[in-house]
This record gives structure tokens, C-alpha cells and sequence, in this order.
């Protein structure tokens, strides 16, 4: 299996498909199996790269905290691990942060970012109401209990139980220890990046559940009002996990944006020759 080392750790990553590279990046607590509804989609199209961030998953654990920039750098390895050079950066919750810190620490390797479920941190950050921050901050080891805190915040109350089940059976197998949760949670306390990410000059997404109260959506609107150019969509009757949600809605959105890269890259006017330097 594909591992790479960056700062004192092992890092996790995989790939599937063929085609422009996108790098994904996954949230708090989450490994790359959580991205077991949109993987099998955007393969069909891209060369989909995942990594388990630091922490969790197939990942080592090293003693915490981390920082939000530790991760970037972790997801930098992974593109050089797999020999990219540039990629579609797609962060969703703590990992769009991480793809956020990115796009400012590796400019030249962002092709174009997908922000999901995210936030710019700092004072202007919206909060989440303090009995959403309560679960989180006191998450315990039996996973069950804490899918059932967790999950009137992070989905939509019309989503079929189902779908549900089927996240909280992954989260199950795959639930972090509590340190490493907690030095994930730590990173995100501690990062800011609204005073700086106006330097953002990739294409970007920002996509938002309208009902999530984890994240809530007035924070993809700061950003897209932040970074010069963004494109805003607010996904209809879905909550932080629009991807179970509303599945069929955000794919088409993401899909949408991607492939007008595609066509953007194709449409630029082709460089006039210079003079031949002898």
C-alpha cells in the first residue's frame, strides 16, 4: 500500500480513476473512506487521489496537536508521492481548510479548489450553536453514541435512515482514537485564514448544505465573497453531509465545475511566437 513520509509521519494515500488529477481531502475524524458516495462518481472522470490525514484511518497517529498547515504539507507529499504536479484540490469540513491552506502555501500546484461544508476560521468565522460544539468537544470512544449526538447537526432531517447507516458503519470501522481527534480538533481551533485567502487566484467552488449546523452556510458566503471569482452553491434540503443528503444535486454541481475547467483550460488563445533568439 502507498504510504509517504512527511513530518514524523507515515502518510496514507490511494488513486482511482484516470484522467486531470483530484486530490481529495477529507474532515474531522474522517478517513478517505468517507468518500465512498462521491469516489466512484468523479473516477469516472479524474484521477482521484485520497489520503488518510494524519490520524486517522491507515495513517500514523503522532502525538498532537497538528496544525491545519502540518496537513497541507501533508497533502503536498501525497501529490509528489504520486507524481502530480498540479491537481484539482476538493476539501470538505476540516478538510477544506487544509485544501484552503493549500491553495495559499502551493499556488502553483492547484489547478482549481473545491471548498465544501468549510470555513475561513478566525473572529469572522459564523460559529455553530454551543450544543453542536458541546458534542464535539466531548466525543467519546464508543462511536455509536457519538453518530447518535452527532447526527441531528450533520444531516438532513428528510435523509433516509439508510444512508445514514451506511456513513455511521464506516465511521464505525474506521473511528480515531480520542487523541488523535482531539489533536485534529486542536488544528482547527487554532487556524485563520480569512485575512489572507483574497491571495486565492484558483477557480473556485464554494458548496454548502443550506440547513448545516455544524458549519453553517453563512461561512461558504464569507468566503465566496473573499476569494476574487468564487462561485457559491447552496445545496437545497441537505445539512453538512450534502454528499448523503442530497447526493445526486452536489455531484451535478461539482461535475458541472470541473468540466468548465476542462473548457477553460481549452479556450485560452494559444501564446503568439516570439522572435527567434539566436
Amino acid at each position: 500500500m502507498p504510504f509517504v513520509e512527511n513530518l514524523g509521519a507515515r502518510i496514507y494515500w490511494d488513486e482511482e480513476g484516470s484522467g486531470a488529477p483530484l486530490l481529495l481531502i477529507m474532515g474531522l475524524g474522517w478517513s478517505a473512506h468517507a468518500w465512498h458516495r462521491s469516489r466512484p462518481i468523479l473516477s469516472e472522470k479524474y484521477r482521484t487521489i485520497a489520503l488518510d490525514n494524519r490520524g486517522v484511518g491507515r495513517s500514523e497517529a503522532p502525538a498532537g496537536p497538528y496544525s491545519i498547515a502540518q496537513m497541507a504539507s501533508d497533502a503536498a507529499a501525497v501529490l509528489n508521492a504520486a507524481r502530480v504536479n498540479t491537481a484539482h484540490i476538493f476539501g470538505v469540513s476540516m478538510g477544506g481548510m487544509i485544501a484552503q491552506e493549500f491553495a495559499l502555501q502551493y499556488p502553483h500546484k492547484v489547478r482549481s479548489l473545491i471548498l465544501g461544508c468549510t470555513a475561513a476560521g478566525g473572529p469572522q468565522a459564523v460559529r455553530a450553536e454551543q450544543d453542536v460544539l458541546q458534542v464535539l468537544m466531548t466525543r467519546g470512544q464508543d462511536p455509536d453514541t457519538f453518530a447518535k449526538a452527532i447526527r441531528p447537526f450533520i444531516y438532513d432531517a428528510g435523509t433516509l435512515p439508510e444512508r445514514i447507516e451506511e456513513d455511521t458503519a464506516l465511521r464505525r470501522k474506521w473511528y480515531p482514537s480520542g487523541e488523535a481527534y482531539f489533536a485534529q480538533l486542536q488544528a482547527i481551533m487554532a487556524w485563520e485564514a480569512y485575512s489572507r485567502i483574497a491571495q486565492i487566484s484558483a477557480p473556485t467552488l464554494v458548496i454548502h448544505g443550506e440547513n448545516d449546523k455544524l458549519v453553517p452556510p453563512e461561512n461558504g458566503r464569507l468566503i465566496t465573497a473573499r476569494i476574487p471569482g468564487a462561485k457559491l452553491v447552496i445545496v437545497p434540503s441537505a445539512s453538512h453531509i450534502f454528499t448523503t443528503d442530497q447526493p445526486d444535486l452536489a455531484h451535478a454541481a461539482i461535475l458541472d465545475f470541473l468540466g468548465s475547467q476542462a473548457t477553460r483550460q481549452r479556450a485560452r488563445p494559444a501564446p503568439v511566437p516570439g522572435p527567434t533568439v539566436v
